[in-house]
């Protein structure tokens, strides 16, 4: 609101200004007669100090406090405002400006045969008394002009204000005219529109490059949960403004707080600030105010007892001597600040001390601040004095007091910054004359290509090479302007050190400089920062705690951004990284370690050898193939016994051999699957069990033959079925599971597979069978096989014979086929390695039902009933059948 009412109060004036000049492009409050002689209605009562010239340049310093405005009761004709409390800041400042006009006059080099004026007023940090300052500039202090109201204002540039609100007052006005104005301390960023304000200028840098400044400075040290404090004016809302938005765009921290200080004492105000501050979680305080503001508000500090806050001060009170008191460094040390560029300007301290009031050039006039600054330091007055100073017995000024024999800041001049903003103010203003007046007629960048005229040059003109001035001081600083009228952004980092003994001093720990090419670069000396903690270092200040590796972050409803939880990852996801926002998944063939912070491989999930179920099935398979070799060397050492002979030999050994080959297939579904492996396993498996199953069809036929030709008529059938044609069988049906595993292999052979579709966790790496058609096929034939056996078998089971091999081939059979009907739900619901192991287990298992119920009863009879084993025993003649 307040800044809605100055911009109100700015366009009335700028109306009632514009219909007071009618003629003059730049005029003053003024009566013109018919005569053509025009008057000043009024003469402004300012503090002041002047020197002639033939360019005069104004300028605006608070040299007091504030002003004590008289009643308006309009009664009578209404008294000027007075100002009160010197500012010897303010002063020094102004002097810099005269010193730099004196050092510009003796230079041959910079405006030869051009002598440079001044005219310097005192604003009383009072908008009134400011803009009566900026009407006495532009319209002169001569009461009656004898000519036409026309022509130049009385000076062709301003140097000020120092105050933000002043500046877009004044700047709104002057904007309308082109009067070029160079502030050396007005920072708000809104100053930086050169729609409103196109001839305003600054050697001190925007508020946006300090507000960026600040956030640099967060940044580093990892501050994300602030507090904000500004001033109830244009310096400190469009700061805040500026605040809010650039850390929204940076993202790099939030506000706790944003509180308004209001102007004057207001205490429950000041109170109701300061509790927010307590209550807050955030230890760290930006405040963009005056020192009046601040020293409000510590009041109410030291009242609660407000400590452990790391304040950061803006360039308005970064320097602040007022506020480096013993009493206030318990809560203000280790404060770090934005200040002004340091520079240095040789020769001011002798030139201090070198003023006299007689040497004003116009002491004749009363309200000379060069007077004032002596009646303030001496403790006199200058005659005639005031009565009330004669009656309290105190003594009259003479000038010739020595300026060496008091300690004033105003002669250190060892830490330039306002003041070192004030001359580069003044030198770019005397350069951008220079280039004006070098400018070569016919040549020139106006109308016509021509040139400015020293006698009769317009403001605007002077705008044209102020806005291309480019020089370098002797300090070494590059002195331009941007399209918007600012500065080269530049800002020294200070630190409010709180020395053992109780004293104060403030140091220089970094700088912050900007530039389109590089951006912001904050450079910082770390170790000279003083900290007031008892940990001597960095405070946290964060609204949670940053989320470690493994973690997300998850904002918490109705609070910033930077108020959030940590949520672990979850499986299959990591992060890597502090403060992550989202947690990322792993590749396909990775999973997230127990901490979640990165990616490890898949272990590896197969039939091992290592393991107990790979020992176990292989320790089997190995025992089924011993077995199988001994029973077949017993049958070898044994094969002229009858039982060997009576049960076709020759079969025997190949069902023994068949049967070795269907122990040892079963070690090809142990171990990595490779594709030779994958390959090989289920055509080994397939072609065994075909031999193995053949022979015992074979053999089952070969029996019911027998039987056939011992009836009568029946000898015919026995010729078909000879050794050869025995054999020859066994091959044609073994060929057969051959081409059906070469189909297989040729159309879409088995390779090795990750699956990942069993475990989350883990890759199961097994064989894909390929084409399950094959695979189902190849089972089929060794299922129709079994099933033919078992038939033929159970047909003759019955037959008349001691030993009735039919018996055992059904038995055999039937185990078999049990084994595998059992095995395809088994392996169709096993996942992973274990599918592995229940076809290993069906081999293994319908091997062993083979092994036991074929040959088991033989050689039970070879070797422990030897009496058993003649051609009458197995012929069934005289014995006991079994």
């Amino acid at each position: 609101m307040r800044l809605i009412s100055l911009e109100k109060a700015t366009k009335a004036f700028t109306k009632n200004w514009a219909s007071i000049t009618l003629q003059s492009p730049v005029s003053s409050p003024v009566s013109c007669s018919l005569s053509s002689s025009c008057q000043l209605q009024g003469q402004f009562d300012l503090n002041g100090m002047f020197k002639a010239g033939d360019v005069v340049l104004g300028g605006l310093f608070e040299v007091h406090y504030y002003s004590v405005l008289p009643s308006m009761s309009f009664a009578s004709k209404p008294q000027q405002p007075s100002c009160k409390g010197f500012d010897i800041l303010g002063f020094k400042q102004s002097q810099t400006m005269a010193f730099a006009i004196e050092e510009i006059n003796r230079n041959s080099n910079l405006l030869p045969n051009v002598t440079l004026g001044y005219s310097l007023y005192d604003n009383c940090a009072t908008l009134g008394v400011a803009f009566r300052a900026v009407l006495s500039l532009v319209s002169g202090r001569q009461e009656k002009v004898d000519q036409q109201c026309l022509g130049s204002p009385h000076v062709l540039a301003i140097v000020g204000d120092s105050i933000s609100t002043h500046c877009i007052a004044i700047s709104s006005v002057l904007g309308l005219y082109k009067v070029p104005m160079v502030s050396y301390f007005a920072t708000c960023s809104c100053l930086s529109d050169q729609q409103r304000f196109p001839s305003f200028f600054r050697t001190i840098p925007s508020d946006a490059f300090q507000v960026r400044a600040m956030l640099q400075i967060l940044k580093r040290f990892g501050w994300t949960w602030v507090g904000l404090l500004v001033s109830d004016d244009d310096y400190g809302l469009y700061a805040a403004r500026s605040f809010h938005s650039d850390l929204a765009q940076s993202g790099g921290g939030c506000l706790a707080y944003s509180e308004v200080l209001p102007w004057g004492n207001d205490p429950t105000e000041f109170r109701r600030i300061v509790n927010v501050m307590k209550k807050s979680t955030a230890h760290v305080v930006i405040v963009f105010a005056h020192r009046n503001h601040i020293l409000h508000l510590m009041e109410e500090v030291i009242k609660q007892n407000v400590t452990g806050l790391q304040w950061m001060a803006s360039e308005a009170w970064t320097l602040s001597a007022i506020l480096q008191t013993p009493h206030l460094m318990p809560y203000l040390g280790g404060t770090l600040g934005i200040a002004i560029r340091r520079g240095e300007i040789p020769g001011l301290r002798e030139f201090l001390l070198r003023m006299r009031p007689e040497k004003d050039p116009d002491h004749s006039y009363g309200n000379s601040i060069v007077r004032q600054f002596w009646e303030d330091t001496f403790r006199c007055r200058f005659a005639p004095p005031s009565s009330d100073w004669v009656d309290a017995g105190g003594r009259l000024c003479t000038g010739q007091e020595d300026l060496r024999n008091v300690e004033l800041s105003i002669f250190d001049v060892s830490d330039l910054r306002p003041d070192y903003n004030v001359y580069k103010a003044v030198y770019a203003l005397a350069h951008a004359l220079e280039d004006m007046l070098q400018c070569v007629p016919g040549r020139g960048p106006f109308s016509g290509h021509s040139c400015a005229s020293l006698q009769r040059v317009e403001p605007w003109q002077l705008l044209y090479y102020l806005e291309r001035v480019n020089f370098t001081t002797a300090f070494g600083d590059q002195v331009s302007f941007d399209e918007n009228g600012d500065a080269l952004p530049i800002y020294d980092v200070m630190n409010w050190l709180w020395l053992p003994d109780g004293s104060t001093k403030v140091q220089n720990v970094g700088v912050v400089r900007e530039s389109a090419s590089t951006g912001g670069e904050l450079t910082l000396d770390e170790d000279r920062i003083f900290w007031n903690f008892e940990s001597k270092k960095p405070p946290q200040s964060v609204c949670s705690e940053s989320c470690p590796p493994g973690t997300r972050m998850a904002r918490r409803k109705g609070k910033p951004v930077c108020c959030f939880d940590c949520i672990p990852c979850s499986e299959g996801k990591i992060s890597n990284q502090t403060d992550a926002m989202e947690c990322t998944s792993c590749p396909e063939d990775f999973w997230s370690n127990p901490q979640r912070d990165h990616c490890v491989p898949k272990s590896m999930e197969f039939l091992s050898y290592h393991e107990p179920l790979g020992i176990s099935l292989t320790t089997a398979s190995l025992l089924g193939t011993l077995i199988c070799s001994i029973v077949l060397g017993i049958f070898m050492y044994h094969r002229t016994t009858p039982m060997v002979r009576a049960n076709n030999s020759e079969l025997s050994f190949l069902l023994l051999l068949s049967l070795k080959l269907c122990f040892l297939c079963s070690l090809l579904f142990i171990g990595r699957p490779r594709l030779w492996t994958c390959q090989l396993r289920h055509a080994a498996f397939g072609i065994s069990f075909v031999l193995c199953v053949s022979c015992i069809l074979v053999k089952t036929m070969v029996v019911l033959a027998v039987f056939k030709a011992s009836k009568p008529g029946g000898g015919a059938s026995l010729k078909w079925f000879g050794a050869v044609q025995q054999r020859g069988t066994v091959l044609a049906l073994t060929s057969i599971q051959a081409m059906i595993c070469t189909a297989w292999l040729v159309s879409s052979s088995p390779v090795p597979y990750k699956n990942t579709q069993y475990h989350t966790d883990k890759i199961v790496y097994e064989c894909a069978v390929g084409s399950k058609v094959g695979f189902a096929v190849l089972l089929g034939y060794i299922g129709l096989l079994a099933i033919l056996s078992f038939l033929l078998a159970f047909l003759a089971r019955n037959l008349p014979d001691n030993f009735n091999e039919a018996k055992l081939i059904t038995f055999s059979m039937l185990i078999f086929c049990a084994v595998w009907v059992a095995f395809i739900p088994a392996y169709v619901n096993s996942p992973g390695n274990y599918a592995d192991a229940v076809e290993v287990f069906a081999i293994l298992a319908s091997s062993f039902g083979l092994l036991v119920a074929l040959f088991g009863p033989k050689c039970y009879i070879i070797l422990l009933r030897p009496e058993r084993n003649t051609k009458k025993a197995v012929m069934g003649r005289g014995t006991t059948k079994i």
